[in-house]
């Protein structure tokens, strides 16, 4: 019964998706899961849809990879 009530509570790591791509930005697979696959251009979508199979990939399904910037300290004026 705890376990039960645990595992509704913990946090499980969310799945993301992916569309295999190749040279000439067609769409060769779709993958659901924590990571990004290894090998092969991946690239992360925000839903996946059968349609694109065969087809080039929607611009406007990719998600933007999140770049971040290194915190640096800010000099405070004297």
């Amino acid at each position: 019964m705890m376990f039960l009530l645990w595992s509704m509570f913990a946090r499980r790591p969310q799945r993301r998706s992916f569309a295999l791509v190749d040279n000439a930005g067609i769409c060769r697979g779709l993958h659901h899961g924590v990571d990004r696959p290894a090998s092969g251009n991946w690239v992360e979508v925000s839903e996946t849809s059968l349609a694109w199979l065969d087809q080039p990939l929607p611009a406007s399904a990719r998600v933007a990879p999140v770049v971040r910037q290194p915190s640096r300290r800010r000099a405070l004026a004297a």
